[in-house]
């Protein structure tokens, strides 16, 4: 649900790109135009690549 949210989000923003284009604003089309960037996901310290090593070598000496 959240991409067909993210698709109609896009349409009606060039849709406004264009009404403004039409109109002669040109700057506040490509504002419309221009991509948002997503927020960035938080990422646990569980994560990190050491913690991952150490479950992976725990898995490997417990399935001996």
């Amino acid at each position: 649900m959240k991409t067909l949210k993210s698709i109609f989000k896009k349409f009606e923003n060039a849709m406004f790109a264009v009404t403004f284009a039409e109109a002669g604003e040109f700057e506040t089309a490509k504002q419309f135009m221009q991509e948002e960037e997503p927020p960035h996901k938080k990422i646990s310290k569980k994560s990190s690549g050491e913690y991952v090593s150490k479950i992976a070598v725990n898995s490997a000496v417990g399935s001996n």
